[in-house]
């Protein structure tokens, strides 16, 4: 087991029958060792805790989701020895969630449609930043929005939303900062500031996607009864965006661990793209599942 599991547990909720972890998965490419890491260290903290660990196929990009890459996860997990409660919840099952979220930031008058696409807000930010004028940044390293469209009258909104012009929704930061108090989020058994302004006016919702990660995540974590969060280092800062989102939206809080990442020759987090360390490659080339705990430090 992995050392730290057991001071990662502590919690001052024991009046709580049962934890409920998540393991949530895009299936938008093969699992790779990251992936694995993060899935047994789940495992293990459930176990540690006397809880549950539920799978959610996160396929709200229809996109680049395909069931080859679902039926995958089935068996790369299986494989791994991990087992989950069925059936499984696929984010593409409650789209009514996410649209019952929105309305009641809409009610609140939190989001609002903007129509810049990417390339028109990189132009944008590329001017401003020629002429030496350094533009804000998310904790990705994304320009940040420049709110252009946040006062449009809602009539020209919904004109604009009727000709069928692609949109985000987005959500309008300062207003629904304006509407909270001091946000903090439990990591490890310590209290966090949260930060949700580092990410501006972030989207929610696309026209063609009805939510963003944000938004599902968050929704998903809630209906799921979620009370511990085991997730990558990756996602650390994107937890100040959630809190803002349990907050407004009345959702109960988890807590939170933010693992290491499992990381490639060159010292980058690992992508889907890099088959030297997709599972089935590696169990093709005659891995064991012991040999994928040790290679992600969980010997």
């Amino acid at each position: 087991m992995d050392p730290r599991v057991k001071p990662a547990m502590t919690s001052s909720h024991h009046d709580r029958a049962m934890d409920v972890f998540r393991f949530a998965p895009s299936p938008n490419g093969y699992l790779h060792l990251g992936h694995a890491y993060s899935a047994l260290l789940n495992a293990e903290f459930a176990q540690a805790a006397g809880g549950r660990l539920l799978l959610r196929i996160e396929d709200i990009d229809a996109a680049r989701c395909r069931p080859e890459y679902e039926a995958a996860i089935d068996e790369d997990l299986a494989w791994l020895g991990l087992r989950f409660p069925r059936p499984v919840e696929r984010q593409s099952e409650h789209v009514a969630r996410y649209r019952a979220a929105l309305d009641r930031l809409d009610a609140l008058g939190l989001i609002y449609p903007s129509f810049d696409s990417r390339a028109e807000i990189a132009r944008l930010v590329a001017a401003r930043e020629a002429q030496g004028t350094p533009w804000p940044r998310d904790p990705d390293g994304a320009p940040l929005y420049p709110g252009s469209d946040r006062t449009l009258p809602r009539a020209v909104r919904a004109q604009r939303i009727a000709t069928g012009e692609p949109y985000a929704l987005r959500l309008d930061m300062a207003a629904a900062l304006a509407r909270v108090g001091r946000l903090t989020w439990r990591e490890d058994g310590s209290e966090v500031a949260a930060d949700p302004a580092m990410w501006g006016d972030v989207v929610l919702a696309r026209k063609d996607t009805p939510a963003s990660y944000h938004l599902a995540v968050v929704v998903d974590d809630a209906a799921q009864g979620v009370t511990r969060i085991v997730r990558g280092r990756d996602l650390y800062y994107s937890t100040a965006v959630h809190r803002l989102l349990q907050v407004l939206l009345d959702l109960p809080q988890p807590s939170y661990h933010h693992h290491r990442l499992i990381l490639d020759a060159e010292g980058r987090k690992l992508s889907k793209s890099t088959q030297a360390t997709a599972l089935r490659a590696l169990r093709a080339a005659g891995a064991a599942p012991d040999d994928i705990r040790r290679m992600v430090g969980l010997a």
